[in-house]
């Protein structure tokens, strides 16, 4: 409120005639009573100190009116002012000072309104604050829109499935955001159908992402729209797709040293037990493939110990050459048989925390698979190289007939196979680098391959050296 507003000019209206119209009734009335009684000389000073005394009053009743219509509109403004504020979450705020009229009762209502307002500011801000909090710590990704597919809300695990930058602009058109027509078909079914929508969409980009979505109406002040939950399944479709991969691998793996086994054993009942051309041999055939069978499950067994959470007994210091020795030596007498040549180059010797029964298969099952998928004639070499930066390095390279570059991200897979037909020529169970990877793994180091089609590959394991 101004000095210039309608109360204002109002009480000072009303101040201005309550001294005007008494004094011009006084005036008035004296002068009647003067002329009555034949008093003309004394009219004119009466009428003279009858005008000086309204005036005097005129002029008093003025100032007070201006006094009291400014504290009044103070007060109003200080009362405007704060129930103004009441929606700002301000602690610090003063109260309202409760007088004793007809405003007293009015700001102390407001004292109490403020008071509960701001409680119950304070707890939507705390819910506010607690909801954010889950939403944006979520793993799934969170998307509302409303009537017209303008986003109103999405968290950053959702804006990291899109491949969006975090926050999204409020009221931002859905299309803008992600052009996937199966997510934009699914809100849409939810919002017209009014009831919950799942199923399954696929996100392209630079890495395809299988999404599980689950929409449902939403009700919100502003009108209808749709909330999304979106659930990124690509690593359990990938982990649904290596456990049939594996089932599909070790019942076959099992069923063909086992149908060979039954195969020969009745045909030795059938008679052949008195074939000595021939019993003998079936027997050999017999007992090849029962070790193969030995072999499977033995690193089976070996992979659920490394899979597994059981304590393991405490690390040992490992020389890499004494084991890189070793391993040579168990596969030298393979390497003959296949006419390939076993070469060691550089040998840095290098001391690292692991099992040594363990590292030993490491270097063995990799030795053994350079000297088996290598050409007559062919070429192994490992060697180890030991850093200035505390790294050791143990590389084993072949000339043998090398990695399809399509195969190299899958051949640490259990039971997988580059060339199946091969693989079964030269025997083994398929687990082999996959132990190595899980061995290598526990031991806080790193393998990786490179490989050429044709011209060979090359296995590098490091660890970190004491």
């Amino acid at each position: 409120m101004t000095l210039h507003g309608a109360l204002y000019r109002k009480i000072l209206a009303v101040a201005l005639l309550a001294i005007v119209i008494p004094s011009l009734l006084l005036f008035w009335s004296l002068s009647r009573f003067l002329t009555a009684h034949n008093a003309g000389p004394l009219i004119s000073p009466v009428r003279w100190w009858i005008a000086a005394a309204a005036l005097a009053g005129a002029l008093a009743a003025l100032g007070s009116a201006y006094y009291f219509a400014l504290s009044f509109a103070r007060r109003l403004d200080r009362l405007r002012g704060f129930a103004e504020g009441l929606i700002e979450a301000r602690a610090s705020r003063p109260s309202l000072p409760v007088g004793d009229d007809e405003l007293g009762p009015l700001a102390q209502t407001l004292n109490a309104a403020a008071w509960q307002l701001g409680g119950l500011i304070d707890r939507l801000s705390l819910e506010n604050a607690r909801r954010e909090s889950i939403l944006s710590g979520m793993m799934e990704g969170v998307l509302a829109v409303d009537r017209a597919m303008r986003v109103t809300f999405c968290n950053r695990s959702f804006a990291r499935a899109v491949g969006c930058p975090y926050p999204v602009p409020e009221s931002m058109p859905l299309l803008d955001l992600v052009r996937n027509p199966e997510l934009t078909d699914a809100l849409k079914h939810a919002l017209e159908s009014g009831t919950p929508v799942k199923g399954r969409l696929q996100l392209s980009g630079p890495t395809n992402r299988s999404l599980e979505i689950q929409a449902a109406p939403l009700a919100s002040p502003a009108g209808p729209g749709v909330i999304a939950i979106l659930h990124d399944i690509t690593d359990l479709e990938r982990l649904e797709r290596i456990r049939k991969d594996f089932v599909a691998n070790v019942s076959h793996e099992l069923r063909t040293p086992l149908t060979a086994i039954r195969g020969y054993a009745e045909t030795l009942l059938d008679g052949a037990l008195e074939d000595r051309e021939n019993n003998r041999r079936f027997l050999e055939i017999i007992k090849a493939h029962s070790i193969r069978l030995n072999n499977i499950a033995m690193d089976l067994l070996v992979l659920s110990e490394l899979e597994s959470d059981s304590p393991q007994p405490e690390p040992e210091r490992i020389s890499l050459r004494a084991a890189v020795e070793a391993a040579v030596r168990t596969v030298e007498s393979e390497a003959r048989t296949r006419e390939v040549s076993l070469q060691c180059g550089q040998l840095d010797d290098a001391q690292v925390l692991g099992h040594r029964m363990r590292l030993e298969q490491v270097l063995v099952n990799l030795l053994d698979n350079a000297i088996k998928f290598n050409r007559k004639g062919g070429q192994v070499k490992v060697e180890i190289t030991h850093s200035d930066n505390s790294h050791a390095q143990i590389g084993i390279s072949d000339t043998g007939i090398g990695i399809p570059s399509e195969d190299l991200p899958r051949i640490f897979e259990r039971f997988y196979r580059v060339d199946k037909a091969r693989s079964r020529e030269v025997g083994g169970t398929g687990l082999g680098l996959s132990i190595v990877k899980h061995v290598v793994e526990r031991m806080h180091g790193t393998i990786k391959v490179e490989s050429l089609l044709g011209k060979g590959s090359k296995f590098v394991v490091q660890f970190t050296a004491l």
